[in-house]
């Protein structure tokens, strides 16, 4: 990956996450105060809402975090290792949990007139479609896992034609 990917990717991922602290310090609250001038038949809304919010922010923001990490990896050139394995599982089980956080949204939706049923069904549709982008990185894991194992045995071959010569 050369400099200028790695220098772009941490500009977006910077971005990315001063966006998701903005959320917390500024939008949160100002989500709750409209959210106290709901319709009283919707108050249970606030609780659930709020914090499937704000656990949905610190997922992106443990992601974030996560490829961030891995980025460093790879420009130090270190990221077939197994230390690697570390944040990609992270990022995995974000990725899980904020799928469930948007189906929980849905549920949350669901009862009711709060929100409409096709518009429920999208949030589901939103939540499968999360989850699909956990097992892609499921599968890059596996990738990684194969690169590395080849890494390993590349090693090990050069010790011993080392040992040859």
């Amino acid at each position: 990956m050369g400099k200028l990917t790695v220098l772009a990717l941490r500009i977006v991922l910077a971005a990315l996450f001063l966006g998701a602290v903005f959320i917390h310090v500024v939008m949160v609250p100002l989500i709750r105060t409209d959210m106290n001038e709901l319709n009283p038949d919707y108050a249970y809304l606030r609780v659930p809402v709020l914090t499937i919010i704000v656990l949905g922010m610190v997922a992106v923001e443990v992601v974030l975090f996560c490829v961030w990490r891995l980025t460093t990896m790879v420009k130090a050139g270190t990221v077939f290792s197994h230390a690697a394995f570390r944040y990609v599982d992270v990022i995995i089980g974000a990725v899980v949990a904020a799928a469930g956080l948007i189906f929980a949204f849905a549920v949350v939706l669901a009862p009711g007139e709060a929100a409409a049923p096709g518009l429920v069904l999208l949030i589901c549709i939103a939540s499968l479609a999360v989850l699909g982008v956990a097992l892609v990185v499921l599968v890059l894991r596996a990738l990684l896992k194969q690169a590395v194992d080849r890494d390993v045995e590349a090693s090990q071959l050069k010790a011993e034609l080392d040992e040859v010569i």
